[in-house]
């Protein structure tokens, strides 16, 4: 068997999407690599809590400094590159990579490559609200002429509710379902909402979404499918997957 690298992960936030990470992560190596063989990486899973602790009193400061003391211990471990198994985090990622002891592959890059690559124009951004009301996806997907649209903001706090109430402790209901749904059909069909985002109102509706970025790793634990009613919905987490065992295989 050829030397594989080996991949650091920090994981954890939330627990449920970090299982996915890991069964992704192994389907994806083994449908590339028919050798039977499997992928061996590490998995330092982080409290929860405190991160959403920073985030709660603006202190990404202490976030920084809080997931660069986690992934110190990745290399020790015998990773050569990482990744951060959430979106949230990635508030800090600029900081964290110049700092971080080894290359960290960014779930906010890896998904605008792929939407990229599909010829994406316009998407929504689903996540919690700290990264719906925050600015590190529309930096990243401006770079390349995708627009970004956020829920209006009864929706954003439906969305963020339900993510950490329900989806971060493992509760998948089919009325929680049907309303994130509604939120994407709402989203498709508004034509001049002023409210709808500061970034580019302007032109939206006039052609619709492309597709949906779940860009809370949770959310495709509850929104399975591939689209809805003709809009794409996009799993940044098991993008960020395809991603990090390409990297494992280079």
């Amino acid at each position: 068997m050829e030397a594989m690298k080996t991949l650091g992960m920090i994981g954890g936030v939330g627990p449920e999407s970090t299982i996915d990470y890991y069964k992704n992560i192994i389907a994806i190596y083994r449908e590339r690599k028919k050798d039977g063989h499997y992928p061996q990486f590490v998995i330092n899973s982080i409290d929860l809590q405190k991160g959403i602790d920073f985030l709660e009193a603006d202190n990404l400061a202490g976030m920084t400094e809080f997931l660069l003391s986690e992934i110190d211990k990745l290399p020790r471990a015998g990773a050569a590159f990482g990744i951060i198994a959430a979106n949230t985090p990635h508030i800090v990622f600029d900081e964290v990579k110049a700092k971080s002891p080894i290359p960290f592959i960014s779930i906010v890059e890896a998904t605008c490559d792929y939407a990229k690559e599909r010829n994406f124009k316009r998407l929504a951004l689903f996540g919690t609200r700290y990264t719906m009301q925050a600015d590190f996806y529309q930096k990243v997907f401006k770079r390349e002429g995708i627009e970004l649209f956020v829920p209006e903001k009864e929706d954003q706090d439906y969305i963020h509710e339900k993510y950490f109430a329900e989806l971060v402790p493992g509760i998948f209901l089919p009325e929680t379902r049907a309303g994130l749904l509604a939120i994407v059909d709402r989203l498709k069909s508004k034509i001049d909402s002023p409210s709808l985002t500061a970034t580019s109102a302007r032109s939206y509706g006039a052609a619709g979404i492309d597709g949906v970025l779940l860009a809370g790793t949770e959310l495709a634990l509850i929104l399975r499918d591939e689209s809805h009613n003709g809009v794409a919905l996009l799993d940044t987490g098991k993008i960020h997957c395809q991603a990090a065992v390409a990297e494992m295989l280079s």
